[in-house]
C-alpha cells in the first residue's frame, strides 16, 4: 500500500495538500510557486516527466488545468502537481526556459486549447496546420463540437514558413509529405551545402485525426479499439496502457493468469517490431541478405500473433479487465519450441552482419544523437538507451508481472545508427528470454482471464504506462464529477523523440538520411493523433 505520507515529505511536498487518486498523487500549486516546485521534483529530486496535460475544467471547477506528471521509479505512484490557469487571461507560466523537455507540450497546449505559455522562445502553432485550420480552432475546448467541419478561404490560408540557411552554395531539399513508399506523410525541409546535411526541420500533423477529442465521445468499447489505432504497430501496447489506466481509477487488479498472458502478447509484439526495424536497417545499406531474413523472421511471429489471437497485429487481444484470448498448453510448448528456433535463426542472421563490412560503415558514427542532448529533450527507449539512458517503463513502473521475470535493460553509449541497431539486437534477445519465462508461468497461472470492471470514481484521474518497442507510452485518463471520462491525454514515444531529429543530422550526409530515420522509426500518427 501506497505511504503517500512519507512520499510527501520525502519530496518536499508537504506545503502543497493534494488528494490521492488511482496511481496519482495531484496536488495544486498557486503560479508563483510553480518553478520552484517543478525544479524540486525534477532538478533536486531527479524525477523524470512522463507527460503534461491540459483540461478544460470551467465548467466543473470554473478554470482551466495543467497536470505535469511525475514518475517515482520502482513506488507505482506520480506525483502531479497542476496548475489552475485562468479562463479569462488563458495565459501560464512556460516552464520551457527551466527545462527543454516541456517545450512540445506547451507548443501543443496553446494549439488544442488557446492556452499562452508565457515566455516560450518560439510557441508556435504544431499539428493543426495553418493552410487547412483556422487560426482561433481549438478543438480540446469543451464547447468545440467534435463533429464540427471547418473551412477556409484562399484568403485565409496561411502557408508555413521554414527557417532558411544563406551563404554560398547553400540550397534547400524538401522532401514529403508524399513520400515513395507505404509509409505515413511528413514534410522534411533540409538546408544543404553541397551533400552535407546543416539543418533538418521536420513538419508533422499530416495525419492528425482528432484522437483525443475521439476519447471524450465514443462509447467505453469503442475508447478501446480506438487506443488500438493510434499508431497501428504497437496496437497491442496502446490498449494495454489504456486498459491499465481505466483498471487503475476502477481500483481493480487483474489475475494473474491475465497479466502474464499481456507480457507474452507484448513481447511478440516487440519481437515482430524490432526485427522489422533491424531488417530496414540492413536494407538501407544496401544489405539485401539482412533485410529479406530480418522480414521473413517478422513474418514468423506475425503469424504466432494471428495464431494466438486472430489478429497479426494483436488486436481484440487486450481489454480494461484482463485480455480475451487464452493460450493452451500445447500452444505453449509449440511456441516455445519455435521461439528456440527463430531465435537461432536471428542470431545468424545478425552473425552474418556484424562480419559485414560495408553494413558496418554506414552504421558506425552515422546520426549521432549526444546524450546531453537526449537528456534536454527528455529522449525515451531506444533513442535513449543508445546513449546510455537505461530508461524502461517495464523495470521502472513494473506492470503485468514483469517485476516477477528476469531480464536486463540494454544501454550503449556512442548514440549512433549502430548503437540503435544494437539495443534492438539485444533487447530481441531480452525478449526471447522473458517469453520464455512467462510461457512457462502461464502454464500454473490461475485466475479468470478477464474481470468487470465496476462504475469509475468521480472527478478523479490516473496514469497507464506501458513500454512500447520504440520507448514508454503513457495515458493520462481523467473522469468527470459524475464518473465518466472526460479527458485521455496520449503520450506516444515519437511525441518526444522527433524533437531531437533537428539535432542528429548535421554531421552526416543526405544519402544517410533514410538509414538515421529508419534507425529511429518514429510514428507520424503516433505524434499526430
Amino acid at each position: 500500500m501506497t505511504d503517500i505520507a512519507h512520499i510527501v515529505s520525502r519530496y518536499g511536498i508537504a506545503g502543497y495538500p493534494g488528494q490521492l487518486s488511482g496511481n496519482t498523487y495531484a496536488f495544486p500549486v498557486p503560479e508563483g510557486d510553480l518553478v520552484s516546485v517543478i525544479e524540486n521534483l525534477k532538478g533536486i529530486h531527479g524525477l523524470p516527466l512522463k507527460t503534461v496535460a491540459a483540461t478544460d475544467e470551467r465548467e466543473t471547477h470554473g478554470t482551466f488545468r495543467i497536470y505535469y506528471v511525475f514518475g517515482i521509479p520502482k513506488e507505482g505512484i506520480f506525483l502531479v502537481p497542476y496548475l489552475n490557469v485562468d479562463k479569462y487571461t488563458q495565459v501560464f507560466p512556460s516552464l520551457t526556459p527551466l527545462y527543454h523537455e516541456f517545450s512540445a507540450y506547451e507548443k501543443e497546449i496553446k494549439s488544442f486549447f488557446g492556452l499562452l505559455p508565457a515566455g516560450h522562445p518560439d510557441a508556435k502553432r504544431v499539428i493543426l496546420h495553418s493552410e487547412t485550420f483556422p487560426k482561433n480552432l481549438y478543438p480540446l475546448l469543451k464547447d468545440f463540437a467534435w463533429d464540427s467541419k471547418t473551412t477556409l478561404s484562399e484568403e485565409e490560408r496561411e502557408w508555413p514558413e521554414f527557417q532558411t540557411y544563406a551563404g554560398e552554395g547553400v540550397y534547400e531539399i524538401p522532401v514529403g509529405p508524399v513520400h515513395a513508399g507505404i509509409i505515413e506523410p511528413g514534410h522534411f525541409r533540409f538546408s544543404m551545402l553541397g551533400e552535407e546535411m546543416l539543418r533538418l526541420e521536420p513538419r508533422l500533423g499530416y495525419v492528425h485525426k482528432g484522437t483525443e477529442k475521439l476519447f471524450e465521445h465514443l462509447p467505453m468499447e469503442d475508447k478501446l479499439k480506438l487506443s488500438e489505432r493510434i499508431s497501428g504497430d504497437s496496437s497491442f501496447h496502446h490498449a494495454l496502457a489504456w486498459s491499465q489506466a481505466v483498471e487503475t481509477l476502477a481500483g481493480v487488479t487483474v489475475s494473474e493468469k491475465a497479466r502474464i498472458l499481456r507480457v507474452v502478447y507484448a513481447e511478440l509484439e516487440r519481437l515482430a517490431n524490432h526485427f522489422n526495424d533491424l531488417a530496414f536497417i540492413m536494407l538501407d545499406t544496401g544489405f539485401s541478405f539482412g533485410g529479406s531474413h530480418g522480414t521473413r523472421i517478422r513474418e514468423r511471429i506475425l503469424q504466432w500473433n494471428e495464431k494466438l489471437s486472430g489478429s497479426r497485429f494483436l488486436r481484440g487481444v487486450v481489454m480494461p479487465g484482463g485480455v480475451t484470448k487464452d493460450i493452451s498448453t500445447e500452444t505453449i510448448d509449440e511456441l516455445q519450441n519455435d521461439l528456440d528456433v527463430i531465435e537461432k535463426d536471428f542470431s545468424e542472421v545478425i552473425e552474418v552482419a556484424e562480419e559485414t563490412v560495408s553494413v558496418l560503415n554506414r552504421l558506425k558514427t552515422t546520426g549521432i544523437l549526444d546524450r546531453d542532448v537526449a537528456e534536454d529533450h527528455g529522449a525515451l527507449g531506444v533513442a535513449a538507451r543508445a546513449v546510455g539512458l537505461g530508461l524502461d517503463a517495464r523495470a521502472d513502473y513494473p506492470y503485468a508481472e514483469y517485476q516477477n521475470i528476469q531480464f536486463s535493460v540494454p544501454t550503449e553509449e556512442t548514440g549512433d545508427v549502430y548503437a540503435r541497431y544494437r539495443i534492438r539486437v539485444r533487447e530481441a534477445h531480452q525478449s526471447f528470454r522473458i517469453l520464455h519465462q512467462a510461457l512457462t508461468m502461464a502454464l500454473h497461472a490461475e485466475g479468470p482471464l478477464a474481470l468487470e470492471l465496476p462504475s469509475l470514481p468521480a472527478d478523479s484521474q490516473a496514469v497507464g504506462i506501458v513500454e512500447g518497442f520504440r520507448g514508454d507510452i503513457v495515458y493520462f485518463v481523467k473522469t468527470d464529477q459524475q464518473g465518466k471520462i472526460t479527458r485521455v491525454k496520449v503520450r506516444d514515444t515519437s511525441f518526444i523523440n522527433w524533437t531531437v531529429f533537428p539535432y542528429i543530422v548535421s554531421r552526416d550526409v543526405i544519402p544517410d538520411f533514410p538509414l538515421i530515420n529508419k534507425s529511429f522509426n518514429l510514428s507520424y500518427t503516433g505524434n499526430d493523433l
